[in-house]
């Protein structure tokens, strides 16, 4: 009988500890995507709110990859649509380990070989258990209102519109300049 108590309160305890995992991922997915928070690549704090009116082009970067020259591009976007676009680069390492630079590192090798001025992140994940809640939100459905998807490589694009709303999705083989995006922007 004893036995049995102790099995009982065991799973009991299990239970419990199962449903206050699942309740504090509740309570911090956001309300809609200006209330997430990221940093700079510098380390100050982004406040995305300020980009209410303009639509946002999320890309992970990476400075190793066969797109890595789409850093021109993105540049080019930048700096075509810069009153009703904001890019915005999140270095990330998930994918062959291609963005292993630190900060500073990242910061200089876009500067120099692109000409990159659009605003950089602090690197991040962009899925699995570490996941940044920026990605959970544009990944998904749930939380976007729209579709969910899979990060599959870098340079993956994600736009949305100037009120907050997920608008697509454009993988990594979609060129910035491609008028399925840019048609999107006017």
């Amino acid at each position: 009988m004893k036995l049995l108590n102790i099995t009982t309160l065991l799973l009991i305890f299990t239970l419990m500890l199962t449903n206050c995992g699942q309740e504090q991922k509740t309570q911090i997915k956001p309300k809609n995507m200006y209330d997430i928070t990221i940093n700079s690549l510098t380390g100050e704090k982004i406040d995305l709110n300020q980009f209410k009116g303009k639509k946002i082009l999320f890309v992970n970067v990476a400075s190793e990859c066969g797109f890595t020259p789409q850093y021109k591009d993105l540049q080019k976007l930048h700096e075509t649509y810069k009153d009703k676009l904001v890019v915005i680069g999140l270095p990330c390492n998930q994918f062959g380990e291609q963005e292993s630079g630190t900060a500073t590192q990242i910061k200089s090798f876009c500067e120099k070989n692109y000409g990159v001025d659009f605003l950089m992140t602090e690197k991040i994940e962009v899925k699995g258990e570490n996941q940044h809640p920026l990605y959970a939100w544009l990944t998904q459905k749930e939380m976007n209102g729209v579709m969910s998807s899979s990060v599959k490589w870098n340079f993956q694009k994600y736009l949305v519109d100037e009120n907050g709303k997920f608008i697509d999705v454009f993988y990594s083989i979609t060129e910035p300049l491609n008028p399925k995006i840019t048609s999107l922007i006017n």
